[in-house]
């Protein structure tokens, strides 16, 4: 199976309704439109606050983010995601695509064999025009 990770992002609407429809800036919209393109087996948000989400599930707003965690607490956080990454995926067997900053993935790639980053090394701006150039309108 494939299996698409995508970060989520500061930006947030106002009042609760679906993850997917939670992240409201242009880097997360877009970021979904070309992962949905891909036609996953599966696509789950990977939230700060939440860990790993399905994009279905109902939640309200939050300010919560791993840049300002220790590397002890994103690794806590990145055990926890494992463990529902597990129960919900093979990690030995599935193909991850990984659209996440390095904080996000750091301690799951360790776990998880066949994954992609496409935007390894890109900062936000080069992000999103990658994003852009792959996304369908």
């Amino acid at each position: 199976m494939t299996i698409v990770l995508i970060s989520c992002v500061k930006k947030k609407k106002s009042s609760t309704c679906k993850a997917k429809d939670l992240y409201d800036s242009p880097w997360f919209k877009c970021a979904w439109r070309y992962a949905t393109s891909l036609n996953p087996n599966k696509l789950f948000i990977l939230s700060a606050k939440h860990g790993l989400l399905d994009p279905e599930t109902q939640i309200g707003p939050y300010e919560e983010t791993l840049h300002a965690k220790s590397d002890k607490q994103i690794q806590e956080w990145a055990d926890g995601v494992l463990r529902e990454l597990g129960r919900k995926t093979h990690l030995n067997k599935d193909s991850f695509l990984i659209l996440a900053g390095e904080k996000y993935r750091r301690h799951l790639v360790s776990a998880i064999c066949h994954h992609g980053i496409p935007m390894a090394g890109l900062g936000i701006g080069r992000q999103l025009a990658w994003l852009k150039q792959r996304c369908p309108k």
